[in-house]
């Protein structure tokens, strides 16, 4: 029995030892062949300008003498914008006010 033992013993060294040398020379590897193919990174620029900020143009401010009908028309347009996240909710509120105030 101590025989048998120490031959698994010493199996199991050798398979260990396999098994680390080839796990180092596969990442050896790896990282030599992530180099080679990698380009040379080139410095950020120090500062870019922000991306310009569109938003929409304002709506047509209403006639005064403009119906309730033509109102809820406007309204109905200006939250089929806002749903197709043409206008923000913020900008919506302020059309509307705008619509409701004229």
């Amino acid at each position: 029995m101590p025989g048998l033992i120490r031959g698994v013993a010493r199996t199991a060294a050798i398979a260990g030892t396999a098994t680390a040398v080839s796990n180092r020379v596969s990442r050896r590897q790896a990282g030599r062949w992530a180099a080679q193919e990698a380009p040379p990174q080139a410095a950020p620029p120090a500062y870019s300008a922000p991306p310009p900020v569109y938003s929409a143009p304002p709506a047509p401010a209403a006639p005064p003498a403009a119906d309730m009908d033509a109102k809820i028309a406007q309204l109905t347009q200006l939250a089929a914008l806002r749903d197709q996240g043409v206008l923000t909710p913020a900008e919506f509120e302020a059309q509307k006010a705008q619509i409701l105030g004229g």
